[in-house]
């Protein structure tokens, strides 16, 4: 392990093992399966699987499933299988918050019987008003001073059901003038009657997170419990929950910034009203943040992990370019990609001296970065179609293209020559008739003249038909956080966000693709089989990269 490839919670981690305050390293991974996973959600689990990985450590799945009101098996599923995709296998297992509960509620009681925690009757709105400001402190409830019979008489019976919902909390009792917050007097426990998808209707009580979390993690043996950084403030209150249920070995809270990516927006409440509203195609539309999106999108577990790691693990807010994440993308496509031959918008050539009926065969690369590839014979013949944006009848300067009475390379085969330009009533352009040097094969000419462009084609007679989705950044401003007040993630949604492509012409081999295999298309980018749609091609990303690698 090289010491300067560390990241700062890696630092801490080796600084507690050599310290002997850790002999291993538990690491977990904790999703609310409310929603599916998206990109922000990669860099957690990248940060806890890593640092496990790294320091011959255990990593778990644990699903927060503490509020039975969000939750549902479907995210359940899908949580797993991305976190398979990704390669981060729990090694320490797969756990649920909620099989915790039993605990939970045995560990309420004793901080009950410890004079550490009371039923308190005030109201949602009313503890709001006795919680105090930033710069005030909080007031006691009025029953802040139950006896402790009273509150675990009071706690049984909320378990058990006889008080309406959110009429009665059970909350800690620590300091209502503490300047943190989180520490007035917390609430642990509510009532709250809903179907839980694991427990069922046996509880009507609650645990909330800032109490159950640290409880789940001392009894898994969690070493290091990373989070994201909006949970710096309550690390006072896990600290406390953990002292005084009186675990012996102690989770250790640290926290990181979030990722955060230009033109995305990371709120699964806001990604699920795009799904329920029908304005995506599903929680994994090539559009959506989500790890099942960037999946169909074209995107890998390699790719993705890269990103983070090249994004960085840090403390201090930042806003990652999303170019990034497509130079990621390119990068490993570019050299591992097979090339093939998709002509997007068609434009019919027939080569006038070539015979009628032939067809030969030229060998093109499969990928010329890598030797080991080989080559596939592609199929030639007499009527041809090339991209419809490499003729123009009145080319601007330096245009290397198709044009009138100019030449141009058919990439690995012959040289052609535009002699007639075939238009239809409207002026529109719908044929060219050209001719071929048939001497020059995918050689140099042989009187060495000097051609300088070169377009690619496919064979009219030897191709199949697919639709190509070609998409956009999913909103129209970098960072959300630049809304104006009033507005909302609805005002910045792009509209124009995918572009169907239908009728492009592909090289047959094409036609063996399975879904989700991926190609550059030459000159035009790289896509991928979707999985949902057959006989279209998602484009991963164009060949152009304007990302500037720091």
């Amino acid at each position: 392990m090289e010491e300067n490839t560390l990241n700062f919670i890696e630092e801490i981690i080796k600084d507690d093992l050599e310290s002997g305050r850790n002999d291993s390293v538990h690491t977990r991974f904790p999703p609310e399966p409310n929603g599916y996973l998206h990109i922000g959600s990669a860099k957690a689990i990248y940060i806890n699987y890593s640092a496990a990985k790294r320091f011959g450590g255990l990593f778990n799945l644990r699903y927060d499933d503490t509020n039975p009101t969000k939750e549902d098996n479907e995210y359940v599923v899908s949580i797993l299988e991305d976190l398979k995709w990704l390669g981060a296998e729990p090694t320490g297992g797969i756990y649920y918050g909620s099989d915790y509960f039993d605990k939970c509620y045995e560990y309420a009681k004793k901080l009950i019987r410890d004079g550490k925690a009371y039923v308190c009757d005030l109201s949602a709105d009313e503890m709001r008003e006795y919680r105090g400001t930033l710069t005030e402190p909080g007031k006691d409830s009025p029953y802040r001073n139950r006896t402790v019979e009273e509150n675990l008489d009071l706690f049984e019976r909320m378990k058990n059901g006889e008080f309406p919902d959110g009429s009665r909390t059970l909350r800690a009792k620590i300091d209502m003038a503490s300047p943190n917050m989180n520490m007035r007097d917390p609430a642990i426990y509510r009532i709250v009657r809903a179907h839980h998808h694991r427990q069922g209707d046996k509880w009507c009580i609650y645990p909330l997170y800032d109490f159950a979390h640290p409880i789940q993690d001392a009894i898994e043996g969690i070493t290091h419990s990373l989070c994201s950084l909006e949970f710096e403030n309550h690390r006072p209150l896990y600290e406390w929950v953990v002292d005084n249920i009186g675990f012996e070995r102690k989770p250790k809270q640290r926290e990181f910034a979030r990722l955060n990516v230009t033109y995305t927006v990371m709120s699964k409440r806001y990604l699920r009203k795009l799904v329920e509203e029908g304005l995506v195609d599903g929680w994994d539309d090539p559009r959506m943040p989500t790890l099942c999106g960037l999946r169909r999108r074209g995107y890998t577990p390699e790719s993705i992990f890269e990103f983070v790691r090249r994004a960085g693990v840090a403390k201090a807010y930042s806003l990652v370019d999303v170019e990034l994440l497509e130079y990621c993308i390119r990068e490993e496509l570019n050299a591992k990609a097979p090339r093939r031959i998709c002509v997007t918008e068609p434009l019919k050539v027939t080569l006038t001296n070539y015979p009628e009926g032939k067809t030969e065969y030229f060998d093109l690369p499969n990928n010329p970065n890598d030797d080991a590839a080989g080559t596939r014979k592609v199929p030639f013949t007499r009527t041809l179609y090339v991209e419809r944006s490499d003729f123009e009848e009145v080319p601007p300067p330096k245009f290397h293209r198709l044009r009138p009475d100019g030449e141009v390379r058919l990439m690995g085969a012959y040289i052609v020559k535009c002699n007639e330009v075939i238009k239809d009533e409207n002026g529109n352009v719908t044929e060219l008739y050209c001719t071929a040097d048939l001497e020059s094969g995918n050689g140099n000419p042989a009187d060495g003249r000097k051609v300088k462009g070169t377009i690619h084609w496919v064979s009219a007679e030897n191709c199949v038909d697919f639709d190509l989705m070609h998409y956009d950044r999913l909103f129209t401003i970098p960072d959300l956080n630049d809304m104006k007040e009033g507005e909302t993630y609805d005002d910045y949604l792009n509209r124009d966000s995918v572009k169907k492509i239908p009728g492009a012409k592909a090289e047959t081999s094409l036609r063996d693709a399975r879904p989700g295999d991926k190609f550059q298309f030459v000159r035009m980018g790289y896509y991928v089989a979707d999985t949902k749609n057959p006989g279209t091609f998602n484009r991963i990303v164009s060949l152009k990269d304007g990302y500037k690698v720091k």
